[in-house]
């Protein structure tokens, strides 16, 4: 039993390795050749987890082997546009200029039941509003709204656009993130103080407090610290002033 344990162990982190390597996908954005490849990877891994009598060298050795053979191959698609397309296809314009182009869906087996269901997971319930819409290498769907239903942005209507910025996790399950905290010139006592004025007694009551890049503190307390669960919102800077005054 302790022998299994370890051959499963070291053929798991094996496997872990070989696919962070790779590179980070989720399975729906993968391309056919990347996920033929993990699918390989995988089954070539359960071999000797579940046979004690083949050797470890058996499921070690062709995982290595897939590995380099998808590494070389990613690496000579960069370099060849030919070879890219041949190993990931090409995108396909299914509906052009408004028109659903039934040549191509027919090319590519894909369905009208294929179509509007795609359409409907991007919030998009009628065909007579799509413009463009492209058949990606790796299946997702692509699309370009015709012009009086495309959402505006602050440019074409003349406003002024707030700087963005990814929100930073300043606590998180009750635990402050230091290195967030410093980033935006606070520290555990200032924003002890605020969460106080949120109705949060203490970091470790606090589930999250996220600040966006308008300054808007977001912050919720966990779950058995009683009082309701609500999502509390306050301008950090007004925060800041009303803890200055009070210190003043």
């Amino acid at each position: 039993m302790p022998t299994l344990f370890v051959r499963t162990l070291i053929v798991y982190l094996l496997m872990f390795a070989v696919l962070r390597l790779m590179g980070k996908r989720q399975i729906n954005d993968m391309q056919p050749f990347d996920l033929a490849v993990t699918l390989l990877i995988a089954n070539l891994a359960s071999v000797p987890m579940g046979d004690p009598a083949v050797p470890l060298a058996y499921g070690v050795i062709p995982m290595l082997g897939m590995f380099i053979i998808h590494r070389l191959v990613s690496f000579a698609s960069l370099k060849s546009e030919k070879l890219r397309k041949a190993v990931c296809g090409s995108p396909l314009v299914i509906i052009s200029r408004g028109v659903v182009r039934e040549d191509v869906m027919r090319a590519a087996n894909y369905s009208l039941s294929d179509l509007t269901e795609q359409l409907r997971l991007k919030e998009i319930f009628s065909l007579a509003s799509v413009e463009y819409a492209i058949l990606e290498t790796n299946g997702s769907l692509s699309v370009l709204l015709k012009g009086p239903f495309q959402t505006p942005t602050n440019e074409q209507l003349g406003l002024e656009s707030e700087k963005a910025a990814p929100e930073l996790m300043l606590v998180m399950d009750g635990k402050i993130h230091e290195r967030e905290l410093e980033s935006v010139g606070l520290n555990a006592r200032k924003l002890k103080e605020i969460l106080k004025k949120m109705k949060i007694g203490t970091v470790k009551e606090c589930f999250f407090a996220s600040l966006d890049s308008s300054g808007m503190l977001h912050a919720q307390r966990r779950l058995g610290f009683g009082g309701s669960c609500e999502a509390h919102f306050m301008p950090i800077e007004k925060a800041m002033r009303e803890g200055e005054k009070k210190n003043g």
